[in-house]
């Protein structure tokens, strides 16, 4: 396609008037109609829709929001000027449905919509629609999208245009046959990828040709479901590689620049759980190649807005290779703001309504380093499984100048099984990359969450990991690390914790005069403290499949007392509790030791907070009041939900016999797919009565096995 048409379709896309002229082979852009944003409608949930409501509330535009059944009470909605209901909880059904979105954009009179990223941020179809609607897509054209989303394509064009790409197969024969052939010219270990992927999504990687075909198979069933596409590339998986992505910006005046780099190679499912700008320990050559090679990417495919293109780059050598290119905003994108101090979201808004850029590449400044840390609902020691439920307690760090915390979700609220599990994401910034990891730890320590288990600790591990710390990154950082990032907790903190434990809700019981109703299992003798007395509770805790019994005496000294775990040494404990803006707050002295920790009690749990994170322990409930039914499904020879989901798919019937290790159902979670195999051979006795697509919660029983007969 001619460089002139390509400005007329990029004009006509977003609904401008346009003229050219010729001179000596030289196009010039006259006319290029800016048109007036007043009134945007964020065609999206969350954090992102918050974020974007906060610019162009600074910019003195109208916001509009949509939610869902699940969102009716969202923070989105609540900031927005308008909301619309747009339909069911499932995404399919709402924020996917492009028609519903529209009529709402022009029964509101929204001059434009932004799609935030994920659901409808890279639908070609979408964004033509809203071109045929006179809607400005606040993205780039849709030539733009259908060419960088195409995987395949993709590649043809950056090898066209000088970008490095990974040898792989993108061709359109899509036969097992043909797919197999090409593995096999390329070799082992081997990246298969979703041609219409993103997001880890439709991502298998085959480390020998026996797992190619299991592997391929997976890809294709979640590919399908996420983007209703199941053509597959293939791609010579680089061993432990770094991924570095450079952030681009495109106006309709045929200006391109770059905002450097950032790193996102600590990744867990193929997903980004860490990021941070610049990229650490690359030469400044590197880093000026990289944003060039962007910049090429960027004028190769016509591109106008927001958008990063993402690369390979070896740990040794640091040669790079393209990757792909994603045509929206990014969740990271704050980093990049941080470093350059710009508004990306502002720099969206205005380039859709026809302004140039606002700075030129030379203006465009490097300063310091920032981290950003995505704060999951999810258990990292059950392979980051995501997790569903009500945030009963939610305390964040505290804004700072060089703090952000950019959420969509309060106290209360519900992390929904229909969408991403992400509660927050934390921004930090430094002079240097040892000033922002050390403001990231203290920052992250924070975090103050009960009801559902999140990442925090992890990523306090992970922030702080030596390797980390120097540099050494890439994306088979946490396998390789996994001694360090999940280590064993020693009796000796074990014992301190349960003693802070047991004093602080002691403390907590004797401040309210009452013992709730969730210590049900404590015993107290005899009741009342008073000094004169010898009076001795013992609390029955549980941390980590491991039962403690914590016997507590009053001393004569005041706030003084005497304390045993299990059948352990006494010791002498000083303790008190007091209020604070943070939450209440329990002082400790044990021997020469003193501590100062947090602590928050919900239901039968008592959560400590110190520089580590959080330790939960939890009052076992009483046998007489029967097991939970994740408890009893756990026991019993069955195979159950390891997350809160969507039943997708049952493979097996009653009757079936089956062997370990065999796949037996798949439930759908936060865009996921899970595939749940037999914990041993038997015979199906029986199945759940859920229907396909009915939600199923943690630990329910889906498939019940008995022996062979």
């Amino acid at each position: 396609m001619s460089y002139v048409k390509q400005i007329k379709n990029i004009c006509h896309s977003l609904n401008l008037k346009y003229s050219v002229r010729f001179n000596h082979a030289r196009v010039y852009k006259e006319d290029i109609q800016r048109q007036q944003i007043n009134k945007v409608l964020i065609a999206n949930r969350g954090e992102i829709a918050c974020r974007v409501m906060h610019t162009a509330k600074k910019l003195g535009i109208r916001t509009v929001a949509v939610y869902s059944d699940a969102d009716k009470h969202a923070m989105h909605v609540e900031l927005a000027d308008e909301a619309y209901h747009i339909g069911p909880a499932a995404s399919t059904q709402s924020y996917l449905n492009a028609a519903k979105i529209l009529e709402v954009a022009k029964k509101s009179n929204s001059q434009a919509i932004h799609p935030g990223y994920g659901f409808l941020s890279e639908n070609v179809e979408f964004c033509e629609k809203c071109s045929d609607e006179g809607v400005i897509f606040i993205g780039p054209p849709p030539k733009a999208i259908r060419d960088m989303g195409i995987k395949s394509t993709s590649k043809h064009i950056m090898s066209s245009a000088g970008v490095p790409i990974v040898k792989g197969y993108h061709g359109e024969d899509q036969s097992i046959e043909k797919l197999q052939a090409e593995a096999q010219r390329i070799g082992f270990p081997l990246m298969i990828k979703a041609v219409r992927g993103g997001g880890g999504k439709g991502m298998r990687i085959a480390m020998t040709e026996a797992d190619f075909l299991p592997q391929l198979e997976s890809a294709k069933r979640e590919s399908l479901k996420s983007f209703g596409d199941d053509n597959m590339l293939l791609e010579q998986y680089i061993t432990d590689p770094r991924h570095v992505e450079v952030q681009v910006f495109a106006d309709m005046h045929g200006n391109v620049v770059h905002l450097f780099e950032r790193d996102c190679s600590v990744q867990r499912r193929h997903q980004k759980i860490i990021e941070e700008a610049p990229a650490p320990s690359i030469s400044e050559e590197t880093r000026r190649s990289l944003g060039e090679a962007a910049v090429r990417a960027a004028r190769a495919v016509g591109y106008v807005g927001a958008g990063t293109v993402e690369f390979i780059l070896h740990r040794q050598t640091h040669e790079f290779h393209f990757m792909e290119m994603n045509t929206r905003l990014q969740v990271e994108h704050p980093i990049t703001e941080m470093i350059t101090g710009t508004d990306l979201v502002e720099w969206q808004l205005r380039v859709a309504a026809g302004e140039p850029l606002p700075l030129t590449q030379e203006e465009i400044i490097r300063r310091g380093h920032a981290v950003e840390c995505r704060i999951y609902a999810e258990e990292p020691g059950a392979g980051f499984l995501p997790r569903a439920g009500t945030l009963h307690r939610l305390t964040q760090p505290t804004k700072e100048r060089h703090v952000r915390v950019e959420t969509g979700v309060r106290e209360g609220q519900e992390v929904s099984v229909h969408y991403d599990p992400m509660i927050a994401k934390l921004v930090v910034w430094g002079r240097d990359r040892s000033e922002a990891l050390a403001k990231t730890r203290a920052k992250l320590s924070e975090y103050k969450v009960a009801g559902l288990e999140t990442n925090v600790n992890f990523l306090l591990r992970l922030s702080g990991a030596k390797a980390f710390v120097d540099g050494d990154v890439h994306t088979a950082f946490i396998p390789q690390h996994e001694a360090e990032l999940f280590p064993l907790t020693s009796e000796a903190t074990v014992e301190e914790k349960a003693i802070q434990a047991a004093l602080g809700s002691i403390l907590q019981a004797q401040r309210q005069n009452t013992v709730d109703d969730s210590w049900k299992g404590i015993n107290i003798e005899p009741v009342g403290w008073r000094p004169n007395y010898q009076l001795k509770k013992t609390i029955p805790l549980r941390f980590d499949e491991k039962d403690l019994k914590v016997t507590v005496e009053y001393d004569s000294a005041p706030n003084t007392y005497r304390v045993q775990v299990n059948d352990g040494e006494w010791k002498r404990v000083e303790a008190s509790l007091k209020n604070t803006e943070q939450g209440l707050q329990l002082n400790t002295l044990v021997g020469d030791k003193t501590s100062s920790v947090g602590l928050l009690t919900f239901e039968d749990e008592v959560h400590i907070y110190d520089e580590n994170g959080q330790t939960v322990l939890r009052v076992p409930v009483p046998k007489y009041l029967g097991a939970s039914g994740a408890d009893a499904a756990a026991s019993a020879d069955s195979a159950c939900s390891p997350t809160p989901g969507v039943l997708e798919r049952v493979l097996v019937s009653k009757g079936d016999k089956v062997v370990k290790g065999q796949p037996l159902f798949v439930v759908i979670a936060m865009k996921m797919e899970y595939v749940v195999r037999s914990p041993r051979d038997g015979v199906v006795a029986d199945l759940a009565a859920v229907k396909l697509g009915e939600a199923v919660g943690k630990g329910a029983q889906i498939v019940v096995l008995e022996g062979e007969n």
